[in-house]
């Protein structure tokens, strides 16, 4: 068993289910996945409920809104210039498909990946939490908690490209599209609470494989 799997399982042993990703429809979820851009969850979520408060969370109703209208509306979330133009840019997008998720489910992971990166200001985390979270396609979410954990580790050097990282998982990690879902929030949680900038080491339920642990080796 590679070693991702068995970090995997232990990681889950330890947290249990983090049942991501939050939101009631598909169309909430990514939502979210933009606006969760480098800022934390409870942030994102302000500025969910006031979209919600507002009417919006819907493709429709929310794409009759200029970036500059969603701007303030979303500003919790920070970067919220940023975020409002990238919502824009995404619903205009949608709007080709008609606003369906129905229709994004039969279109080929590879090619949906494409036309999503090609979008302003959608980058290969948001790209790639949509895939993931939205339409469940078996594909790594990496981020900057996958990076640093994984560098830690031994398993990275920390100077790989996103795309390296991503193949890294899926080449070693033998997991179902939950799997890849559950793993990438397991990360984030064991990112925040324990491998955190300055690591709580005596807390690290993975310890046995990390490379600073000079007590047991990399099995």
């Amino acid at each position: 068993m590679h070693i991702l799997n068995k970090i995997y399982q232990q990681l889950l042993s330890h947290y249990g289910p983090q049942h991501w990703w939050p939101g009631e429809t598909q169309f909430e979820v990514t939502i979210g996945a933009i606006l969760a851009q480098n800022v934390s969850w409870t942030n994102a979520a302000k500025a969910i409920e006031n979209l919600k408060k507002h009417n919006l969370l819907q493709p429709q109703k929310l794409s009759g809104k200029k970036a500059e209208e969603i701007a303030p509306l979303i500003k919790s979330s920070g970067y919220y210039n940023q975020k409002a133009d990238a919502i824009a840019a995404f619903l205009r997008w949608f709007e080709r498909y008609d606003y369906s998720f129905e229709l994004l489910q039969k279109v080929p992971t590879e090619r949906l990946r494409e036309e999503l990166l090609a979008l302003p200001r959608i980058g290969h985390e948001t790209a790639d939490s949509i895939l993931l979270y939205t339409l469940e396609r078996r594909i790594f979410v990496v981020d900057a908690y996958t990076k640093r954990i994984f560098t830690r580790i031994g398993l990275l050097t920390g100077k790989e490209k996103y795309n390296d990282v991503q193949h890294m998982f899926h080449a070693h990690f033998a997991g179902t599209t939950r799997d890849y879902n559950e793993f990438h929030a397991l990360i984030v949680k064991h990112g925040k609470d324990v491998c955190a900038k300055k690591p709580r080491c005596g807390r690290c339920c993975i310890i046995r494989w990390c490379v600073g642990n000079a007590l047991t080796p990399i099995l």
